[in-house]
């Protein structure tokens, strides 16, 4: 089972740090996916809601994540 789909099982919060990718799906099958880069997070906890940058108008939007959206996380901290 992947990570998403346990989050979903198991009802764990969505938790995303600056430079994550936000994905969403589109809403219907053959809709495109929209995605963006996490730039600002609120709560020190890493929970919604998130600043995105979206990739498709490089506008920033306070965003509040449904469903059908999942965290691609990348590595932070020194390396």
């Amino acid at each position: 089972m992947n990570e998403r789909a346990q989050e979903r099982e198991h009802g764990a919060a969505m938790h995303a740090a600056p430079g994550d990718r936000i994905v969403v799906d589109g809403p219907v099958l053959g809709a495109p996916r929209r995605d963006g880069e996490v730039v600002a997070v609120p709560h020190a906890d890493g929970t919604p809601p998130y600043e995105v940058r979206w990739s498709d108008t490089g506008k920033v939007t306070l965003f509040f994540p449904g469903p059908d959206a999942h965290v691609h996380h990348f590595l932070h901290g020194s390396g």
